[in-house]
């Protein structure tokens, strides 16, 4: 009982974590609180990939109602014996878990390579990256933030917005890397079942 509460509360923690992705996402449309600049398509081109409104928030949501569809004693049996309706529902289990692995690896790739190219912004000498050839270090040298005129504080907002987004998808990684170790363990551990006739014992 202790391990079907444990794998259902793995599927229900990622529900609060997509949804925190698609609203942290949408943010780093509007930086300085304003619209102009998703209008005017003068945004950084990593927030178009749409990581964490689609990757790590939509289909993550379905993933986990799916998953959570899977834990539940309602799933209807898909064969006779009830130890190979449990070990088919753990397949799907896995299936799943594997492809939350992959959205939120590459939502968390796809941010990590926003916060490492650097914002999008206005200096002296027009619209630039101009943090792109630094390689992350930037991050470090607050003083060279200043160059970026418009947006106001548009390091700072893509800074702290695509360090979140990397921290959730993180978490979603881990999530479905855990669900695919546990469905994996009651497999192994809980078909022997279904393959061994007890006459044959």
């Amino acid at each position: 009982m202790g391990l079907q509460k444990c794998r259902g509360c793995l599927s229900c923690f990622l529900i609060p974590l997509a949804l925190w992705s698609i609203v942290i996402n949408v943010l780093l449309y509007f930086p300085d609180g304003k619209t102009l600049y998703a209008s005017s398509n003068n945004l950084t081109n990593y927030v178009w990939y749409f990581e964490g409104i689609c990757f790590s928030g939509i289909m993550m949501l379905l993933l986990a109602a799916l998953l959570i569809i899977l834990d539940r004693e309602i799933f209807p049996r898909c064969c006779e014996s009830e130890s190979c309706t449990k070990t088919y529902r753990s397949v799907i289990s896995v299936v799943l878990s594997l492809l939350g692995v992959a959205f939120s690896g590459y939502s968390l790739i796809m941010s990590t390579l926003g916060l490492v190219q650097g914002s999008y912004c206005k200096t002296p000498s027009g619209w630039e990256y101009i943090f792109k050839d630094t390689p992350g270090s930037y991050l470090m040298d607050r003083t060279s933030w200043s160059e970026c005129s418009e947006p106001a504080y548009v390091v700072e907002w893509n800074i702290i917005l695509f360090s979140i987004l990397i921290a959730l998808s993180g978490l979603q990684m881990l999530i479905c890397f855990l669900k695919v170790i546990a469905e994996l363990k009651r497999i192994l551990c809980g078909t022997y079942p279904v393959f061994i006739q007890p006459g044959l014992i």
